[in-house]
Parts: structure tokens; sequence; C-alpha cells
């Protein structure tokens, strides 16, 4: 198991800016899209999908490889806000089969939930220490037509010269 800091992608240290003056790891390269929205996500994470894949994609941070870990957050904050509406209904404490009372099982469920929506935010850059370190600057659109056009004439001439 590797120690230290865990790599972070490239994406995000471009916008966090480059003070070391290190080179930056080369990515995958994927088009920035929007991924399609997974079938099995509930009613209440398919709007955490909607509302945090427009973020994402107006910052530029998102690609159709992300699908997966923003399911996971999605589906993860859906099931905490699930278990925090039944603690309004029922209290952070019940009573047990046998008459004492005992903490809610849905507390236990709205913490590890809560752990999981916090270290997936941490992956995309949203907590609000990692929001911090991430400066967003306005980038050129890369499905601009204009901008295909010009790099695949420049493509073309480095093949040709």
């Amino acid at each position: 198991m590797k120690r230290g800091r865990k790599p972070m992608p490239r994406s995000l240290r471009v916008l966090r800016g480059n003070p070391g003056k290190r080179p930056l790891p080369s990515d995958v390269r994927t088009a920035r899209a929007v991924p399609t929205c997974p079938a099995e996500l509930s009613d209440d994470a398919k709007r955490e999908w909607r509302r945090l894949t427009r973020e994402l994609a107006a910052a530029g941070l998102v690609t159709r490889l992300d699908r997966e870990a923003l399911a996971l957050l999605c589906a993860a904050y859906a099931r905490w806000a699930e278990a925090e509406a039944a603690i309004r209904k029922y209290g952070l404490v019940i009573k047990s089969p046998s008459g004492f009372p005992m903490q809610s099982p849905y507390l236990a469920i709205a913490n590890k939930a809560l752990d999981q929506v916090r270290l997936l935010l941490a992956e995309f850059g949203m907590s609000p220490s990692s929001r911090t370190r991430v400066q967003v600057t306005p980038q050129k659109d890369e499905d601009d037509p204009l901008e295909a056009l010009l790099r695949r004439k420049r493509e073309m001439d480095a093949r040709g010269a």
C-alpha cells in the first residue's frame, strides 16, 4: 500500500495552479461531457445527479469516465437524505422491542452515508477544504466547431511538414 497523499487528478492540479513548477502528469484524455445518469439511481439521487453534473460541467470537471464515482456520490447523498428524514420522523432515540430506549438505527445509516459523501466530494474537489484550493478559470469549450477545425488543421500541417 502506498503512503502519503493520494495523487490528485491532472485537471484539478491545473485548476489549482502549479506553484512547484513540477511537470504535470499526463492525464487520460477524454472529452468533457456529462455522463448519462444510471437508471439504478433513486429519484432523490437523480435530482442530485442533475444538480451536480450542471455544476461540474460548468467548471469543466466532469467526463464520461466519472459516471460511476458520480453515481456513488449521488446514491450516498440520497441515502443520507432518506435517513435524515427518518430521524426527523422517529427521533434520535426509539424504544426497543423490550421497551428500553435505544439509538435509532437511522442514525448509523446517516452517519455512514455522510462519511461516504464526504470522501466522494473530495474526489471531485467539492469539499470546502478542496474547493479553496481550486481556482476555476473559464476554459475554451473543446466541443467548439471552430476550435475542432483549427486543431485538425494544425494536426494536418504537423503531419505534412
